[in-house]
Parts: C-alpha cells; sequence; structure tokens
C-alpha cells in the first residue's frame, strides 16, 4: 500500500509467519481439541498475523471459521465434490455449467483456509493447481467463443504474485469473445494489506473486471479493511460481496443488518447470502432453509434494497444456484394475486386490466 499507510508490511512476510501447525496455534490459543493434528493433515490450516489480531479481538464468530474443529473428520455428512465441479470440467481446475460462463481455478492458496470452504478438496493443497492446468484452461477460453464471463478463483487469485497475476489477466482480457472477468477473493477482508498501488493498477488494466469479496460478520471489517476497499473503489472497480450464512456466526438478522448496512458504507454491494454447501465435514456450520427465509424475511423492507442479498442455494450434484425467496404470494387467481408485504400485510394485485393491453 502507499508509504504514507500506517498499515502497510510486505504481505509475503505475512503469508510466511503465518498459524499452519497446531504446535504453534496452542501457544496461541488455550483449550483447543485434542487430535487436531489429524484434522489439519487432511485440511490445511493456515491464520496470517493479521487476521490473527483481528480474531483476537473479535473472539468465536471469526475464530471459529479459521480453527480446526475435529468435527471435520468425525462428520462425515456432505460430499467432497457438493457441486459437482468436477463433472463439468472439461480440462483440470476449469468448470463449464452454465452455457456462457467458467469458473476457472488458478490457485489453492489462500491467506486464511475456512473451514467451511466448498473446495476442502482443494484448498491448500500442494499440485492441484499447476502452470500447465492453467495453460489447459486458458487454452479452453480461447477456444470457447460461448464462453463470455470468466470468474477466476480458486483458493485466492489475489495469492498470485503481480506478474503472475497480471499475466493471467491479460491472456483472458485478450479474448475477443470474453466480455466480463471476475474475481472471487476473501483477501481484502482477511489481508488487506496484499491491496497494493500495483495491485490495483493491475486490476484497472482489466476493465470490464468485477470482484467477488466475501465478508462474513461485521468484525472483519476494520480501519484496515476499509483503506484497502477505499483503494479499490476510489480506482473504479466494482465490488460485490458474497457472505455465507454459518450456524453459531452470522445465523441472525442483525448481525447481518450490521454486516450489510457496513458493506454499502465502503460500495461494496451484499450480492449474495449463500445457504453453506453440503461439503463433507462442514455439517457443524449448516443451518436450515428456513433460517434463511427468516433472515430475509427480516431484512427486506427494513433495510435498503441495495444492502439485501439474493439468497441463494447452489444445488448438490451441479444444479446450479436457485435464488429463496420468503413467501410472499398468499394466493393467486388467473386476475387477482393476493401478496404480503414486509409488515405481513396483504394486498390485492389486480391483472384484469391487462386482457385491453394484450
Amino acid at each position: 500500500m502507499m508509504e504514507s499507510n500506517k498499515f502497510a508490511i510486505d504481505w509475503c512476510d505475512s503469508i510466511r509467519k503465518s498459524i499452519d501447525s497446531i504446535d504453534s496455534l496452542r501457544s496461541e490459543r488455550n483449550g483447543l481439541q485434542p487430535d487436531l493434528d489429524c484434522v489439519i493433515e487432511r485440511y490445511p490450516m493456515r491464520i496470517n498475523p493479521y487476521f490473527l489480531k483481528v480474531v483476537r479481538q473479535a473472539g468465536e464468530p471469526l475464530a471459529r471459521q479459521v480453527i480446526p474443529d475435529i468435527a471435520e473428520l468425525e462428520d462425515q455428512t456432505g460430499f467432497e465434490d457438493p457441486l459437482g465441479e468436477e463433472n463439468d470440467s472439461p480440462v483440470p481446475n476449469l468448470t463449464h455449467r452454465y452455457p456462457d460462463r467458467v469458473l476457472f481455478l488458478v490457485t489453492t492458496e489462500c491467506a486464511v483456509y475456512c473451514r467451511f470452504c466448498t473446495r476442502k478438496r482443494k484448498a491448500g493443497k500442494v499440485g492441484q493447481v499447476t502452470a500447465d492446468t492453467i495453460e489447459a484452461g486458458l487454452s479452453y477460453i480461447e477456444q470457447h467463443t460461448e464462453v463470455k464471463d470468466v470468474l477466476v478463483s480458486g483458493g485466492d487469485p489475489l495469492m498470485l504474485s503481480d506478474e503472475k497475476l497480471a499475466n493471467i489477466l491479460h491472456r483472458l482480457k485478450a479474448v475477443s469473445h470474453v466480455e466480463i472477468i471476475r474475481i472471487g477473493t476473501r483477501i481484502p477482508g482477511v489481508l488487506p494489506q496484499r491491496v497494493t498501488p500495483d495491485l490495483v493498477e493491475i486490476l484497472q488494466q482489466t476493465n470490464p473486471l468485477f470482484l467477488n469479496l466475501h465478508f462474513n460478520h461485521p468484525a472483519e471489517i476494520t480501519e484496515e479493511v476499509k483503506t484497502a476497499c477505499s483503494m479499490l473503489a476510489d480506482a473504479g472497480i466494482p465490488m460485490g460481496s458474497q457472505t455465507v450464512l454459518l450456524r453459531g456466526i452470522n445465523d441472525d438478522p442483525q448481525i447481518l443488518e450490521i454486516l450489510f448496512r457496513m458493506l454499502l458504507r465502503m460500495r461494496i454491494r451484499p450480492y449474495y447470502l449463500l445457504h453453506a454447501d453440503q461439503t463433507r465435514g462442514t455439517a457443524h456450520f449448516w443451518t436450515r432453509i428456513e433460517t434463511g427465509l427468516d433472515i430475509m424475511q427480516k431484512l427486506r423492507g427494513y433495510i435498503s434494497g441495495l444492502a439485501v442479498p439474493t439468497y441463494v442455494v447452489d444445488l448438490p450434484g451441479g444444479g446450479g444456484k436457485v435464488p429463496l425467496l420468503p413467501e410472499y404470494i398468499v394466493h393467486k387467481e388467473k386476475d387477482v394475486w393476493e401478496i404480503k408485504n414486509f409488515l405481513d400485510k396483504t394486498y390485492q394485485y389486480h391483472q384484469s386490466d391487462l386482457k385491453q393491453h394484450g
């Protein structure tokens, strides 16, 4: 970041100093469960120094997102590949499910490893993404003219060096049929020091580019995060946020209302409230769909529509994202619909006049 910014540090050094072993975690945190070494042998852990500081201040809502739990091994419900990404993968680490867009994984590294991650099967695993798989993905995109939208994801693409990230983005930008490039990243919220002037310039050069950020709790939004997101917004880079609904962390309308208001003030549009994917080893985070619908009913009408995300479930097995809404339609006939508003009052909407103009 700018030299005058008191938060500027070497982000690579921060990653090197991350907690990634249970021994180092024990020196930081008391009362850990036994046998956590077995958990991180299968599902790696990383907590960078910046986010560790925020966890110390915020406590359990953030700690549970990044500290391993023996439940990850004990609970074997769910799926290794809950969204069936591999079934729609014509080349390694690229999923082509929807006609006009692809998901393109360019790294398995993250600044922190979320314990509820959809891609626990890949996150932090060495050798899953290579220069060859990236080249194969780029070649596939170049050859398939139906691809208009590329979501660059991982892992976290902003974990790549500026040079590697710029090379991938420049290749994509050069593809005439690619109209939109998106980057899925949690880094502005968990390692904001990575948002440097050089990085911002690279992102600016890849217009039109959208950042899909990831915030789950108001405690994640620190002064450092606000500074990083201001740099991105001031550079004209559109940002949206995807929030995962997590049991005991943010499954409360008041918590999410605070979060969504804060995001909007930072010029970040709350985009999705994601029902947690049924990834194996994450069942202790799952909520019922009714919980999400109740939250949406308590948000709609009480905060700006700009601050209300779409509640979606990504259907297991590759069915794709489907929006879920509370039951606002009370009764419907051919010409008269009875519709309930946010105050639970019912109104009639007449359509009979439409016959004369159809």
